[in-house]
């Protein structure tokens, strides 16, 4: 597909504008990875992306899952409902910058009720009145503009604390923290820490029981991840109506 092959060379394009620690972390994975004739094509650094992988799956074992865990067991589930209803609504501020961003008027216009309802009749976004109202969420973030624009995902990356990703998402991701994340512009450095942990916590706490069944039906965690991720990015990237995908190629034997 034309529009694909053209999105991937701007996604190698913008390599030179990568942030510099994340432009090394690339490089060293570059450079430490063989792929080999039967590598994926989507994954070209598997070997390094296990590794990131096992170090991020061995750091939720030892201490996000059970920070969650315990969380969920000590915090009423109102409580939480309106801790994950307050991010819910910090989101939807960065997700109207993008819809503007790729024109899409009713998402925008979604967007922007659902935080001025939330905001104020809402209590800050503790209640979440919008979806009461049935004004649907449209959540989107820079890669996803990204992509609208026809910048092509590029290999998949995992990058360690972060987790799954991809090039162009590795890209995006100091402009979703940095600009579209309003936490990160609190200059109280301990509500600001207390903020981005309690936000992590209460993200893993809502996916406990979908982490547990995982364990005990995936043969292959880190390909049941790699595959779910980059399904979901794509079609998030074109609305849940992505366009087919070429076949590869069939190597010569």
């Amino acid at each position: 597909m034309t529009f694909q092959r053209t999105g991937d060379r701007q996604a190698v394009a913008i390599w030179k504008r990568l942030p510099h620690g994340v432009a090394l972390l690339l490089c060293a994975a570059l450079a430490g990875c063989a792929t080999g004739p039967n590598a994926n094509p989507k994954d070209p650094l598997e070997p390094f992306n296990r590794s990131m992988f096992e170090f991020n799956d061995a750091l939720d074992h030892a201490v996000l899952r059970p920070v969650a865990t315990a969380y969920k067991d000590v915090t009423p589930e109102l409580v939480r409902r309106g801790v994950g209803n307050f991010f819910n609504n910090v989101e939807d501020m960065w997700s109207f910058v993008n819809n503007v961003l790729q024109l899409k008027g009713e998402g925008a216009a979604s967007s922007m009720m659902r935080v001025g309802v939330n905001t104020v009749f809402g209590l800050g976004g503790i209640l979440d009145v919008a979806s009461e109202m049935r004004i649907e969420r449209h959540t989107e973030d820079f890669g996803q503009t990204l992509g609208h624009w026809g910048v092509g995902a590029g290999p998949y990356v995992v990058l360690p604390f972060f987790g799954p990703s991809t090039l162009r998402d590795t890209v995006a991701l100091p402009v979703d923290k940095t600009v579209g994340d309003p936490v990160t512009k609190i200059e109280d450095i301990p509500v600001r820490n207390t903020l981005w942990a309690l936000r992590l916590v209460d993200k893993r706490a809502q996916v406990l029981k979908a982490g547990d069944l995982l364990d005990e039906v995936a043969l292959d965690k880190y390909t049941f991840f790699r595959d779910s991720h980059l399904q979901r990015r794509r079609n998030a990237v074109f609305d849940g109506n992505p366009p087919e995908e070429e076949p590869e190629p069939e190597s010569e034997q």
